[in-house]
């Protein structure tokens, strides 16, 4: 009778609990093993929009590192629907493999942290095959209440979208744009302030620029190449949450840079 040798069942084994990550969702219900693959691909072919036709500039990387694995709120900038999401993906991924203000050497992509997520509008994530895709590496889809078509509206807040946000802090860390447009210096809008009163995030603040010049609206196309791009990962807020509304989203509005200059 043939007996399959122990160090075989050990190595199976092994192997098994290593892959377990096939069977896994997040609580969106998206399987883990498919975002892997699709952080891992796009990550591939998305790397040298940063660091080889274009030149990303990092400052601060080093925060990620020191931060817990969850209820992190990052507020950003906005300049382009996709690439300011893919490049913040990669400067995070990198940080947590080491790497200090640089995107060097792509292996930092084979373990990415899946249980990062970005909050997007739901219309721009349905627009089309790719969008799908992106949509499926972690977006939060949610209704604007301002804006839908190119149309200003009018509309309540879903408290499911709010809902959804929260169940993503709790799994892992959020990015939010908190103007909701890639218009410079509009203002930022209630809906981050609501998000932050009601789940008492850490938030980190993010500065971007270069990328409405190097990429079209979309961040799809490179529309010019040897653009100096530039990301400032700050260190976490402090908020006095008794203060004015209004002082609190200049707060905000100053940390992202999106207060004019006199």
């Amino acid at each position: 009778m043939y007996t399959i040798p122990i160090y075989v069942c050990t190595s199976f084994c092994t192997f098994v609990k290593q892959n377990l990550i096939v069977f896994k969702r997040n609580p969106f219900g998206h399987y883990l093993f498919i975002k892997l693959w699709l952080i891992r691909l796009l990550g591939f072919f998305t790397r040298r929009r940063f660091n080889r036709f274009n030149n990303l500039q990092i400052r601060g990387s080093q925060i990620i590192r020191d931060l817990p694995d969850t209820n992190v709120l990052f507020i950003s900038n906005h300049q382009t629907y996709f690439a300011d999401v893919t490049a913040m993906f990669h400067v995070f991924f990198a940080s947590l493999a080491g790497r200090d203000d640089n995107l060097n050497y792509l292996s930092y992509v084979w373990k990415p942290k899946l249980n990062v997520y970005y909050i997007a509008a739901k219309e721009t994530m349905k627009a089309g095959f790719l969008p799908r895709i992106l949509a499926y590496t972690g977006s939060i889809s949610i209704e604007r209440t301002w804006r839908e078509k190119g149309k200003s509206i009018n509309r309540q807040v879903k408290m499911s979208d709010i809902s959804n946000i929260g169940k993503a802090l709790n799994d892992g860390w959020v990015i939010t744009f908190p103007q909701g447009t890639t218009r410079p210096f509009a203002p930022v809008r209630k809906g981050t302030l609501h998000i932050i009163k009601t789940y008492n995030p850490i938030v980190v603040p993010i500065q971007i620029d270069g990328f409405r010049r190097s990429f079209d609206k979309k961040g799809i196309f490179i529309k010019k190449t040897g653009v100096k791009q530039t990301m400032h990962i700050k260190p976490p807020m402090k908020f006095d949450l008794e203060k004015p509304t209004d002082e609190l989203i200049l707060q905000i509005s100053d940390a992202i840079g999106q207060v004019p200059k006199k």
